[in-house]
Protein backbone atom coordinates (compact mmCIF):
# COMPACT_ATOMS: atom_id res chain seq x y z
CA UNK A 1 0.00 0.00 0.00
CA UNK A 2 2.64 2.14 1.08
CA UNK A 3 4.41 1.94 -2.31
CA UNK A 4 1.75 2.59 -4.35
CA UNK A 5 0.96 5.93 -2.15
CA UNK A 6 4.99 7.18 -3.12
CA UNK A 7 4.28 6.46 -6.52
CA UNK A 8 1.58 8.76 -6.93
CA UNK A 9 3.17 11.08 -5.13
CA UNK A 10 6.18 10.75 -7.70
CA UNK A 11 3.26 11.24 -10.06
CA UNK A 12 2.46 14.87 -9.21
CA UNK A 13 5.85 16.24 -8.47
CA UNK A 14 6.57 19.35 -10.46
CA UNK A 15 9.78 19.14 -12.21
CA UNK A 16 11.60 21.21 -9.70
CA UNK A 17 10.86 19.07 -6.86
CA UNK A 18 11.64 15.91 -9.35
CA UNK A 19 15.21 17.87 -9.23
CA UNK A 20 15.32 18.31 -5.44
CA UNK A 21 14.53 14.57 -4.94
CA UNK A 22 16.91 13.27 -7.73
CA UNK A 23 19.25 15.79 -6.08
CA UNK A 24 18.92 14.32 -2.37
CA UNK A 25 19.35 11.07 -3.65
CA UNK A 26 22.52 11.83 -5.60
CA UNK A 27 24.50 13.06 -2.35
CA UNK A 28 22.97 9.97 -0.51
CA UNK A 29 25.03 7.67 -2.94
CA UNK A 30 27.54 9.97 -2.91
CA UNK A 31 28.14 9.87 0.86
CA UNK A 32 27.37 5.90 0.90
CA UNK A 33 30.21 5.81 -1.71
CA UNK A 34 32.89 7.89 0.25
CA UNK A 35 32.29 5.44 3.23
CA UNK A 36 32.93 2.74 1.51
CA UNK A 37 36.13 4.34 0.04
CA UNK A 38 37.23 5.40 3.79
CA UNK A 39 36.92 1.44 4.61
CA UNK A 40 38.94 0.45 1.97
CA UNK A 41 41.69 2.80 2.74
CA UNK A 42 41.69 1.72 6.55
CA UNK A 43 42.05 -1.26 4.97
CA UNK A 44 44.93 -0.61 3.03
CA UNK A 45 46.42 1.12 6.00
CA UNK A 46 46.60 -1.69 7.92
CA UNK A 47 48.28 -3.77 5.58
CA UNK A 48 51.77 -4.97 5.78
CA UNK A 49 54.31 -2.63 4.13
CA UNK A 50 57.03 -4.09 1.71
CA UNK A 51 59.70 -1.98 2.76
CA UNK A 52 60.24 0.24 6.32
CA UNK A 53 63.12 2.00 7.67
CA UNK A 54 65.83 0.19 9.85
CA UNK A 55 64.74 2.98 12.98
CA UNK A 56 61.31 3.13 12.23
CA UNK A 57 60.98 -0.93 12.30
CA UNK A 58 63.45 -0.97 15.49
CA UNK A 59 60.85 1.48 17.62
CA UNK A 60 57.92 -0.34 16.16
CA UNK A 61 58.99 -3.33 17.25
CA UNK A 62 59.64 -2.42 20.75
CA UNK A 63 63.92 -2.80 20.30
CA UNK A 64 64.26 0.54 21.47
CA UNK A 65 62.04 2.75 23.52
CA UNK A 66 61.89 6.26 21.42
CA UNK A 67 62.70 6.68 17.35
CA UNK A 68 65.10 8.80 18.62
CA UNK A 69 67.17 6.32 20.16
CA UNK A 70 67.20 4.12 17.54
CA UNK A 71 68.22 6.57 15.38
CA UNK A 72 71.34 7.25 17.06
CA UNK A 73 72.34 3.08 17.76
CA UNK A 74 72.18 3.30 13.82
CA UNK A 75 74.45 6.59 13.82
CA UNK A 76 76.88 4.68 16.39
CA UNK A 77 77.00 1.76 14.22
CA UNK A 78 75.13 -0.47 17.10
CA UNK A 79 72.89 -1.61 14.27
CA UNK A 80 73.98 -3.73 11.60
CA UNK A 81 72.74 -6.02 8.56
CA UNK A 82 75.21 -8.80 7.84
CA UNK A 83 77.97 -7.09 9.71
CA UNK A 84 77.73 -3.66 7.59
CA UNK A 85 76.84 -0.81 10.16
CA UNK A 86 73.20 1.02 8.95
CA UNK A 87 72.07 4.70 8.22
CA UNK A 88 69.05 4.98 10.04
CA UNK A 89 67.23 5.81 6.58
CA UNK A 90 68.27 1.85 5.44
CA UNK A 91 65.20 0.44 4.25
CA UNK A 92 64.62 -3.33 5.54
CA UNK A 93 62.09 -5.78 3.81
CA UNK A 94 61.01 -9.10 5.28
CA UNK A 95 63.79 -12.12 5.26
CA UNK A 96 66.44 -9.35 6.44
CA UNK A 97 68.59 -10.49 9.63
CA UNK A 98 69.50 -7.56 12.04
CA UNK A 99 71.52 -7.31 15.14
CA UNK A 100 71.47 -5.13 17.74
CA UNK A 101 74.54 -4.22 20.37
CA UNK A 102 72.90 -3.11 23.23
CA UNK A 103 75.80 -4.02 25.89
CA UNK A 104 76.70 -5.91 26.71
CA UNK A 105 74.70 -8.24 24.78
CA UNK A 106 73.96 -9.03 21.16
CA UNK A 107 70.14 -9.32 19.91
CA UNK A 108 69.46 -10.97 16.70
CA UNK A 109 66.14 -10.77 14.84
CA UNK A 110 64.82 -11.62 11.54
CA UNK A 111 62.28 -9.95 10.00
CA UNK A 112 59.39 -11.58 9.27
CA UNK A 113 56.49 -8.70 8.10
CA UNK A 114 56.86 -5.09 7.98
CA UNK A 115 54.19 -4.14 10.58
CA UNK A 116 51.89 -0.38 9.39
CA UNK A 117 52.38 1.17 12.95
CA UNK A 118 54.26 0.86 16.30
CA UNK A 119 52.52 -2.56 17.74
CA UNK A 120 51.64 -3.53 21.13
CA UNK A 121 54.40 -5.89 22.83
CA UNK A 122 51.95 -9.16 22.30
CA UNK A 123 52.14 -8.54 18.50
CA UNK A 124 55.42 -8.83 18.22
CA UNK A 125 56.06 -12.45 17.87
CA UNK A 126 54.30 -12.26 15.01
CA UNK A 127 56.49 -9.68 12.70
CA UNK A 128 60.18 -10.55 13.71
CA UNK A 129 61.88 -13.80 14.98
CA UNK A 130 64.52 -13.18 17.38
CA UNK A 131 67.13 -15.53 17.00
CA UNK A 132 69.38 -14.40 19.61
CA UNK A 133 71.36 -17.25 21.37
CA UNK A 134 70.88 -18.38 24.74
CA UNK A 135 74.78 -17.44 25.68
CA UNK A 136 73.91 -13.55 25.51
CA UNK A 137 70.94 -14.23 27.50
CA UNK A 138 73.35 -16.05 30.09
CA UNK A 139 75.75 -12.90 29.90
CA UNK A 140 72.87 -10.09 30.35
CA UNK A 141 71.64 -12.47 33.47
CA UNK A 142 75.39 -12.53 35.01
CA UNK A 143 75.95 -9.03 33.96
CA UNK A 144 72.95 -8.20 35.92
CA UNK A 145 73.52 -10.65 39.17
CA UNK A 146 77.42 -9.33 39.11
CA UNK A 147 76.13 -5.47 38.87
CA UNK A 148 74.79 -6.10 42.94
CA UNK A 149 77.65 -8.05 44.02
CA UNK A 150 81.05 -6.76 42.83
CA UNK A 151 80.77 -2.99 42.83
CA UNK A 152 83.81 -1.48 42.96
CA UNK A 153 85.03 0.52 46.02
CA UNK A 154 84.94 4.31 45.28
CA UNK A 155 82.59 3.66 42.24
CA UNK A 156 78.93 4.90 41.50
CA UNK A 157 76.64 6.03 44.23
CA UNK A 158 78.00 5.60 48.15
CA UNK A 159 75.34 3.36 49.61
CA UNK A 160 73.42 4.63 52.50
CA UNK A 161 76.38 2.70 55.16
CA UNK A 162 79.22 4.17 52.92
CA UNK A 163 77.29 7.43 54.01
CA UNK A 164 76.90 6.91 57.39
CA UNK A 165 80.45 5.89 58.36
CA UNK A 166 81.71 8.35 56.01
CA UNK A 167 79.60 10.91 58.24
CA UNK A 168 80.80 8.89 61.66
CA UNK A 169 84.08 9.63 60.34
CA UNK A 170 84.39 13.20 59.20
CA UNK A 171 82.95 14.18 62.96
CA UNK A 172 85.15 11.82 64.89
CA UNK A 173 88.25 13.38 63.27
CA UNK A 174 86.48 17.05 63.58
CA UNK A 175 86.48 16.24 67.13
CA UNK A 176 89.33 15.34 67.48
CA UNK A 177 91.38 18.16 65.90
CA UNK A 178 89.19 20.39 67.51
CA UNK A 179 90.17 19.27 71.10
CA UNK A 180 93.98 18.68 70.01
CA UNK A 181 94.28 21.93 69.02
CA UNK A 182 92.41 23.09 71.93
CA UNK A 183 94.90 21.27 74.12
CA UNK A 184 97.98 22.68 72.43
CA UNK A 185 96.83 26.40 73.14
CA UNK A 186 96.33 25.75 76.93
CA UNK A 187 100.03 24.35 76.87
CA UNK A 188 101.27 27.82 74.81
CA UNK A 189 99.90 29.68 77.73
CA UNK A 190 102.02 28.76 80.59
Amino acid sequence: WRSKKMARKDENLSPEEEQLRQLKADQKAFKKEQKTQRNLNDTLIDMPKAEERIDKWLWCMRVFKTRTIATDACKKGRVTINGVSLKPSRMIKPGDVVDVKKPPVTYTFRVLQIPPNRLGAKLVPEYLENLTSPSQYELLEMTKISGFVDRQKGLGRPTKRDSRELSRFKEESYADSFFLDWEDDDEDDD
